[in-house]
């Protein structure tokens, strides 16, 4: 059980790093121009998983156009309205907390899916409208901090914002479109009655398990010596917590994170180090 959670957690870690703005990215874009800004938020969205689960769960129930056509340009909007605003006025916010909010929204649209307010609250589900046109509000802030993280320079600026948020749209079309053709077909079948409501719990499921992988992700973030960033590191920490919290002899043995290597002439150390180095002795 300690090797799988070991396992869990280093993926999720490793998930929730990946939803950024990489190394590669900063480099590429130095020197880019307006199309290469349209290409990364047309790719940044499709790569955002959780403003697709968020974006499904919205979808899921929908069967008339009108009613597509209404709620997306309210998320639309509302993102839209953040994603500009936000990186002009150069307001941001740790990314790892802003995302997990975002997972937060994922939970909530599989609950309302599922009639939660109505079986558990007993009170009416809000306007979907306004959620939706709230929670675009935040997926838009998520959106600009990632977009921060880039040179941005003065140049050009708002053209930049602009490109990138029609790549946002344009990838977001594509998204929905894929969505639409693959709910249209699934609710012309018996199976849709059968495991909508299943699809929904895994959904809300999904979505609290990217609000643990946000939450790990702010623990690197905020305290890098407890929770370094390299991969091997990372593991042998989580290895030192399961020590920590095991009986031994009676005991707890106490979490020392940094320390030297403790050995005696002779003698080898049962810890190791989380420096980088290749130490591994026990």
């Amino acid at each position: 059980m300690k090797i799988l959670l070991l396992l869990c957690l280093t993926f999720a870690s490793s998930l929730a790093f990946a939803h950024g703005m990489s190394a590669e990215d900063q480099a590429r874009i130095l020197n880019a121009g307006y199309l290469e800004y349209l290409r990364l938020g047309a790719t940044h969205m499709l790569s955002g998983y959780d403003h697709l689960l968020f974006l499904f769960g919205v979808m899921f129930f929908l069967t008339r156009f009108k009613d597509i056509l209404i709620l997306i340009t309210a998320f639309t909007v509302g993102h839209s309205i953040t994603l500009v605003f936000a990186t002009l006025a150069g307001i941001t916010a740790n990314y790892y907390l802003i995302d997990a909010v975002i997972a937060l929204t994922v939970c909530y649209k599989a609950f309302d899916n599922l009639d939660g307010f109505k079986k558990y609250l007993q009170t009416r589900s809000p306007s979907l409208v306004w959620m939706v046109s709230i929670f675009g509000l935040i997926h838009g802030f998520g959106l600009s901090t990632r977009l921060q993280q880039l040179p941005l320079g003065d140049d050009g600026l708002v053209l930049k914002i602009l490109s990138f948020n029609l790549g946002v749209e344009l990838g977001q079309i594509a998204a929905l479109s894929i969505m639409f053709v693959l709910l249209t077909v699934w609710r012309k079948t018996e199976s849709f009655q059968k495991f909508s409501a299943a699809a929904n719990v895994l959904l809300m499921f999904l979505g609290g398990l990217l609000l643990l992988m946000q939450l790990h992700g702010y623990q690197h973030s905020q305290y890098p010596d407890d929770f370094p960033l390299n991969v091997d590191d990372h593991a042998h920490i989580h290895e030192d917590m399961a020590k920590s919290e095991s009986p031994l002899s009676g005991y707890k043995k106490p979490l020392n994170l940094g320390a030297e290597p403790d050995t005696t002439e002779g003698q080898e150390s049962d810890m190791h180090t989380h420096d980088g180095e290749d130490y591994h002795s026990h």
